[in-house]
């Protein structure tokens, strides 16, 4: 982080967002992995981070493993996809970064703003029990938007 903007003098000028754009919440962040065993050895390990647990994912073919620091700290989500899916690409150095991801209030609402603004959905993902969604940002980077 860049020390003019650390937290402590984040907090004391209060960081205030411009009119007319939606309240989020930067919760995690995904980044695809080539193998997710590894990945997680890696990270807990190495880096001594805690492992949350695995969910698979259907809709993409792919499994999450997630990772914290620190209880009820920023999540590091690892996505493993499997071969022959839109998602399994060749791995190329600096390009492993799956999306960021925002917690909003409404997603529908969220969505429509951010197709308002040139910026519409990518993928829809609904499951029996969650919905999430994804659009690009400038540079084709995928950004979650759930509730």
């Amino acid at each position: 982080m860049h020390p003019t903007f650390d937290g402590a003098s984040l907090m004391r000028r209060g960081v205030v967002r411009p009119p007319g754009t939606m309240k989020t919440k930067f919760k995690y962040a995904g980044i695809r992995v080539k193998d997710l065993d590894a990945s997680v050895a890696f990270y807990t390990k190495v880096l001594g981070m805690k492992d949350l647990g695995r969910s698979t994912i259907d809709a993409t073919k792919g499994v999450a493993a997630n990772l914290a620091s620190e209880d009820d700290g920023f999540v590091l989500e690892l996505n493993y996809y499997e071969k022959g899916t839109r998602f399994a690409t060749d791995y190329v150095v600096g390009e492993g970064l799956d999306h960021l991801a925002f917690q909003v209030e409404n997603l529908d609402k969220a969505l429509a703003e951010a197709k308002k603004a040139g910026h519409p959905v990518v993928l829809d993902v609904k499951t029996a029990t969650s919905r999430w969604a994804y659009i690009e940002d400038p540079n084709g980077i995928w950004i979650e938007l759930f509730t």
